[in-house]
């Protein structure tokens, strides 16, 4: 499955932007993508359903990153290859939502969106429940196929504590101790402690559409809205009351 760490956006603040236009993400406390739980825990109801099946987790970004891949090893996701590839349907710290489809375009995938349940996998196929204006429709789409996760769909698993004892320490490359630290030994003797780790040569990806240079878009800024009301009114339950309310609302082409 695809995730991201991103910076909490409920908590903007005035440091939240950069002189140059980006997010200070150094300001923002750094999370899991909510949606991208949601993605995850569907991900885990298909592993339980479909035993000596495996839940991989793919992330992109800097070191610290690792602590999403820890996160997922603690809910019950595996380091392996994979056959469906899942994520949330949009980032907070974005919005985007193209991550997905463009996945799908790039890889010559089949693609749903919106989905809401992964329903089964069976017979080359997955039944999947998806949002759709007006209400909900059940899909079929034949395997290999890329699913995106609303934030609707049933919320993840906590941590399993047997899970994170026993790959808390588990690290990338770039987030090892340096040698002569505690638990330095522990990576030597326990592989599945070392998180598999690319950088852009080794995925022969062109540094120049990576990074900031080769974003298509860029945010211009970040602002912190509180909508509050300019007047309140207590109203009763009489039909007087309810009648006034409808009335005033009607009168203010609010309604009707």
């Amino acid at each position: 499955m695809l995730a991201k760490q991103v910076p909490d956006t409920r908590n903007v603040g005035k440091d939240a932007m950069t002189a140059e236009g980006t997010v200070n993400r150094a300001a923002l406390p750094a999370i899991f993508n909510p949606e991208d739980l949601n993605a995850l825990e569907q991900a885990l109801r298909l592993k339980e359903q479909n035993p000596g099946s495996t839940v991989g987790i793919l992330t992109m970004g800097p070191p610290r990153a690792g602590e999403i891949i820890r996160q997922g090893l603690y809910r019950g996701a595996d380091i392996g290859d994979v056959d469906i590839v899942i994520g949330g349907r949009q980032a907070i710290d974005g919005d985007t939502a193209q991550v997905g489809p463009q996945v799908a375009q790039k890889l010559g995938l089949n693609q749903v969106t919106y989905a809401e349940e992964v329903l089964s996998v069976k017979d080359g196929k997955a039944t999947i429940k998806r949002v759709i204006d007006g209400g909900v429709e059940t899909v079929e789409a034949p395997l290999p196929v890329v699913i995106t996760v609303n934030g609707s769909a049933a919320p993840c698993r906590p941590q399993n504590a047997k899970l994170v004892m026993k790959y808390k320490r588990a690290t990338c490359p770039m987030e090892r101790p340096v040698e002569g630290t505690p638990y330095d030994y522990l990576y030597d003797e326990r592989p599945e402690l070392t998180l598999n780790q690319w950088s852009v040569a080794d995925v022969d990806g062109d540094v120049n559409q990576c990074g900031l240079s080769g974003s298509p878009t860029k945010v211009k800024t970040i602002k912190n809205i509180v909508f509050q009301a300019k007047e309140s009114k207590t109203l009763t339950a009489s039909d007087a009351d309810i009648e006034g309310m409808i009335k005033e609302l009607l009168d203010e082409k609010i309604i009707g």
